[in-house]
């Protein structure tokens, strides 16, 4: 008997590699394309911002994260976190040069380094947020609650440190001119705003896990 032809087995074996290499490419694009779908990202962020009180502050600072947030909520919570400290950071830094090299006296100086002050506090508590949302890692249950509830407290807390900062400023006899007192409105106001949002986000990712 004539010895039997390898070619079938090298044909059979080529048309193996063949499909095997082809699901593999699909699956990589299909998986690829679901992960970076841009539309999808920017789209779930509009979602998610529309329960925030300022929507479309929350939707101009997070855009710029979409590759990064893609459909998690809890990467949305840690950009939103990381602007929060990003511009309180700025605005610690405009109002330290106020109080440092702005020529006011009196009451006006106390107030802005009142200011300051929690200003301070403020980018200390966010950092301090930010950090612990990066902790979480596979936390579940009343565990990643815990880390969560820390995270709220300091976000409040940061708010609530903003907000003290602009009553100073705007107390009553308090001699800082209006013009001033605009400009270290406009970047208060800003990080309150974003916190504000920032604690949304938090909180709605509580609630969804």
């Amino acid at each position: 008997m004539a010895p039997t032809s390898p070619l079938p087995f090298f044909i059979l074996a080529l048309f193996a590699v063949t499909a095997l290499c082809a699901a593999s490419s699909v699956s990589v694009t299909s998986s690829r394309g679901g992960n970076n779908n841009p539309e999808a990202a920017t789209s779930f962020i509009k979602s998610s911002c529309s329960a925030t009180s300022y929507p479309t502050l929350c939707v101009e600072s997070l855009s710029v994260y979409a590759d990064t947030i893609r459909g998690s909520r809890r990467q949305l919570a840690l950009a939103a976190l990381s602007v929060s400290l990003s511009r309180a950071k700025s605005a610690k830094g405009f109002v330290s040069g106020l109080a440092n090299g702005g020529g006011l006296k009196g009451k006006a100086y106390m107030a802005v380094g009142d200011c300051l002050e929690m200003m301070e506090e403020s980018v200390d508590r966010l950092s301090k947020a930010v950090q612990e949302m990066k902790r979480f890692g596979g936390a579940k249950g009343q565990d990643l609650m815990w880390h969560v509830s820390n995270v709220e407290t300091w976000v409040s807390a940061a708010l609530t440190d903003d907000n003290t900062c602009m009553d100073g400023i705007d107390e009553k006899g308090v001699s800082v001119s209006g013009r001033l007192r605009s400009s270290i409105r406009g970047k208060i106001v800003n990080v309150a705003q974003v916190t504000s949002n920032a604690l949304a986000l938090v909180n709605r990712f509580a609630e969804k896990n």
